[in-house]
């Protein structure tokens, strides 16, 4: 069982759970565990203000264990990503995603992918069990910056989608105040896109206020008929969409939509998509009434990464936006599935509007309930024996799982009728919140 990382790195409230104490400590371990293996240790971040404190420390502790350090600025995670793996090396994000400027937090990657549960594990125990190993004199590591690795990861995006239909007009963004204020201009203008660009103006403590991938009203209450809003979280891994009135295209809706162009193009090998237990049902009718598999995995873009790769499958992602071309990325980029959808439009000649008028989409309810231990409440016997009870229904899915970054378990119930959602969702809430105080 992991202690410090959660499904997605290390993250909590700055100088609170997340200390320069613990970053320096990552750095260390980082460094003993890869030191012989990787030659350089890039850091990259986001643009919280924070930043520049855990990005510090962690290179501290980095050098003094012999490993080489990097910094490459404020960049989105799937640039660093990329970096990664065109210079076979190691590598670390300092940003807490769609979380606001009061959290933050750390995702380590190896040759442009997060690293293993594994490697969590042991790198965890070093943190632990022996927090500091300093390298002799000789041996420390050496700290640089470097200034064109986003110069190289926007001619990789333009190079991608140079000779791609994409429309010119029509487009609002909303860059969260976050990274992808570093790139989305010199991308979108090279490609001739003359989009509305909003919130990326950061400083410091604005990324993901009231803006971004959790909050599409902010841009889809201002667009005007025929527009179409793009929505990034604080490091760009993910993208949503947005229509006028604030009508939300989620992950599921994306894939179904740019699964239909990668079948016409013969790139969707296998011809499967991979998603997680919380996708709708209605996108895996929608896969299904086309000859498409869905394939399930546990929640967690690494994990849907990793069935993709076992299977040979080409689109995976969630519904909250994290999606994976992986002939194109080997990580969730918000930027490239902003490019796929667009250019997919064009392409198959279909307004936004239209294919999601025709997408079913099965009645889901999803509660966060805050509790004080995780793993308590979800040893609970009688919650248990109730989930075993709802798993014999065929016209409901239940899913309960304690969130990895945050002090959640999360209720998510779907079924064909909304009523019955809103009745079983509401009664395991009640039950967490009881198993919690109990």
């Amino acid at each position: 069982m992991k202690k410090l990382f959660g499904t997605d790195g290390i993250r909590g409230v700055i100088n609170e759970e997340l200390t320069p104490e613990l970053a320096m400590k990552l750095g260390n371990a980082i460094g003993r565990y890869y030191l012989g293996k990787y030659n350089r240790f890039i850091i990259a971040k986001d643009t919280r203000n924070s930043g520049d404190l855990l990005e510090s420390a962690m290179a501290a502790g980095a050098a003094s264990a012999g490993m080489n350090v990097e910094f490459a600025g404020v960049i989105p995670t799937p640039a660093l990503a990329y970096i990664t793996k065109r210079e076979n090396t190691l590598g670390a994000v300092i940003s807490a995603s769609h979380n606001p400027a009061v959290y933050n937090g750390i995702k380590v990657l190896a040759k442009g992918m997060k690293i293993s549960d594994e490697d969590e594990v042991e790198i965890e125990n070093l943190i632990i069990d022996n927090p500091y190993h300093y390298t002799v004199f000789s041996g420390v590591g050496k700290i640089r910056q470097v200034d064109h690795y986003r110069d190289e990861y926007v001619d990789y995006i333009v190079g991608l989608y140079g000779s791609e239909k994409l429309p010119s007009e029509g487009i609002v963004v909303d860059g969260a105040n976050g990274a992808i204020s570093t790139v989305i201009s010199m991308v979108y203008e090279s490609l001739g896109i003359e989009a509305d660009l909003r919130g990326i103006r950061p400083n410091g403590i604005n990324i993901n206020d009231g803006c971004g991938s959790l909050f599409p009203e902010y841009l889809g209450n201002s667009l005007q008929q025929g527009q179409i809003g793009v929505l990034f979280d604080g490091d760009a891994d993910r993208c949503l969409f947005v229509l006028p009135g604030s009508r939300l295209i989620d992950g599921d809706m994306l894939m179904a939509l740019n699964s239909i162009k990668m079948v016409n193009q013969g790139r969707l090998k296998g011809n499967r998509v991979v998603a997680t237990v919380m996708s709708n049902l209605g996108f895996e009718k929608y896969l299904t009434s086309r000859n498409l598999l869905l394939d399930r995995t546990k929640v967690g873009d690494k994990y849907v990464l990793e069935r993709m790769l076992q299977t040979g499958g080409v689109l995976g992602g969630e519904q909250s936006g994290h999606i994976i071309f992986l002939d194109r990325s080997s990580t969730g980029d918000g930027l490239i599935t902003s490019l796929e959808t667009l250019n997919t439009l064009e392409e198959l000649g279909e307004t936004l509007e239209q294919f999601v008028d025709s997408f079913p989409v099965y009645p889901q309810l999803l509660k966060n309930v805050p509790v004080s231990d995780k793993k308590g409440v979800m040893e609970d016997r009688k919650l248990k024996d109730r989930l075993e009870e709802l798993k014999k229904r065929e016209d409901l899915r239940v899913v309960l799982r304690p969130s990895g970054t945050e002090p959640f378990v999360r209720v998510m119930v779907e079924g064909i009728e909304s009523s019955q959602v809103e009745t079983v969702c509401q009664e395991l809430v009640e039950l967490v919140e009881e198993c919690s105080n109990g």
